[in-house]
């Protein structure tokens, strides 16, 4: 074989060489172009379960009713929970005179006379518990409504209905036929008449009937706001009470501030 036939044999080889690696290469970035293909797909199916996972732990949308404010009210705070150790006032400091409170609540004010001639006990506790801020943030926590009793009980800041200021005093001015005309505003009590009124009271959206031979110490009288207590009674009492007719309003409402102010002649 000549030196120009091995020659060309060797370049035959050579281009063999190339076009087999050639083809390698090839192969191979074929391969890795379908492989990026193919992990982006699995990223993108992969996401997509993630978050099909990630939705399907979401929580379910609570399918336990909330209270429902009345017209005119924003949401109640929450109850500071305490009660408190104050001491009796003296009622010298009501006797014989007026005054007008504003209770400032989630739903408006109510404006109430005080009549310290009539009850000054009642009276003289009421500005002291005012004055402390005794029913900041307490919840109104009892509504009734049955045919001879339509009252809204509020003033324990506890929000249970057996809070108290720490002391308590006798009944005054209970009205001798039991009669609780609408807008009459008196004090709650436990079933001990010389000691058992404190700082709860019930104001009557109603005319109602309370025949208790002891009677309720009735201080004084709304006298602008009773609308809003007549929304709260439309909205009716809170599923789940002992009664259908007796417990805690369905449309919450709370004390936020009161302030007292002397009437002048």
């Amino acid at each position: 074989m000549t030196k120009q036939q091995e020659r060309a044999r060797a370049r035959r080889r050579y281009e063999k060489v190339r076009r087999r690696e050639a083809q390698r290469a090839a192969d191979r970035a074929r391969r890795l172009r379908v492989a990026a293909a193919t992990g982006t797909v699995l990223v993108v199916v992969a996401a997509l379960a993630l978050a099909g996972w990630w939705f399907s732990q979401e929580e379910p949308a609570s399918s336990t009713a909330q209270p429902s404010t009345a017209a005119g009210c924003v949401a109640p705070p929450a109850p500071l929970g305490t009660s408190a150790q104050l001491e009796l006032p003296d009622k010298r400091t009501a006797e014989g005179r007026t005054f007008v409170a504003t209770v400032t609540t989630n739903c408006g004010d109510l404006e109430l006379t005080l009549d310290g001639a009539k009850a000054p006990q009642a009276v003289a506790s009421f500005l002291e518990l005012a004055r402390q801020n005794y029913w900041r943030n307490g919840p109104c926590h009892r509504l009734t409504a049955s045919e001879g009793l339509k009252v809204l009980q509020c003033g324990d800041p506890t929000g249970t209905g057996q809070g108290d200021p720490g002391y308590g005093f006798g009944v005054e001015n209970a009205p001798a036929d039991g009669a609780y005309p609408r807008g009459t505003l008196a004090m709650a009590r436990t079933s001990d008449a010389e000691k058992g009124t404190g700082g709860q009271f019930f104001i009557v959206y109603g005319d109602s009937s309370l025949p208790d031979p002891d009677g309720y110490t009735v201080f004084g009288t709304v006298t602008k706001g009773l609308d809003i207590v007549d929304r709260i009674a439309a909205a009716g009492i809170a599923p789940g009470g002992s009664s259908p007719t007796d417990g805690a309003p369905a449309a919450p409402i709370s004390i936020l501030t009161v302030a007292v102010t002397e009437k002048k002649a």
